[in-house]
């Protein structure tokens, strides 16, 4: 079974952000003694969508990662793409906290939905790509 460096390594530093995410949101809980829903509070209101949004959209990233990497190998538009998604999910919660609309939001979300969009064509053009022909070198 083939080891997936990239997916694993992106997998670990995007499982980072995401206890991170709940910690932020934790530590509101505790000092206001919120431990359901959002209590009215706007930050945690804020902190848990950010927590939500960053699990709805990761882990079909990751998964998509994985099994491109298992058809293509260690390419390097993986590399990118992973460290796009991080960047991107990290920023975006930042975002949350400040006024609609602003940069760190927007471009996180946006970065986000691109990054996810590049590795849903990349994994349909995996599919009809035949077996044993190598990868096109412009995802290499």
């Amino acid at each position: 079974m083939p080891v997936l460096k990239i997916t694993l390594l992106y997998a670990a530093i995007l499982a980072i952000i995401n206890l991170w995410l709940s910690w932020r949101a934790g530590k509101i809980r505790v000092a206001d003694k919120i431990m359901i829903g959002d209590g009215g509070n706007e930050l945690l209101r804020a902190r848990m969508r950010a927590h939500a949004n960053f699990s709805e959209y990761v882990p079909l990233a990751l998964i998509l990662m994985g099994l491109i990497e298992v058809h293509a190998g260690a390419a390097l538009g993986l590399w990118v793409l992973g460290g796009l998604l991080a960047v991107a999910r990290l920023a975006h919660p930042f975002g949350m906290e400040r006024p609609a609309p602003n940069a760190l939001r927007g471009g996180g979300i946006l970065v986000t939905y691109l990054v996810t969009i590049a590795l849903i064509v990349w994994a349909i053009y995996v599919v009809f790509t035949p077996a044993g022909q190598p990868i096109d070198p412009r995802f290499a």
